[in-house]
């Protein structure tokens, strides 16, 4: 398993975290996905490397920005 953590702008509520989770969800191989309005954190755990590409395009159809951690 790998986990691609991100920072995610824009998040204020628990139903931004929740637009978050159903766009990168549809990602796949995405198994699974922690995401908190409050630190602007999203982790992203699968079997194999997701493309940051994917996830990033994923946070911004929410209607976020998102980028890459460490």
């Amino acid at each position: 398993m790998t986990t691609s953590e991100y920072r995610v702008t824009g998040m204020t509520c628990g139903h931004c975290e929740m637009s978050v989770r159903e766009e990168v969800g549809r990602i796949d191989g995405v198994e699974h996905i922690e995401v908190s309005a409050r630190t602007g954190r999203l982790t992203v755990t699968a079997p194999q490397r997701v493309d940051d590409g994917a996830v990033l395009a994923a946070v911004d159809e929410a209607g976020y920005t998102a980028v890459p951690v460490g």
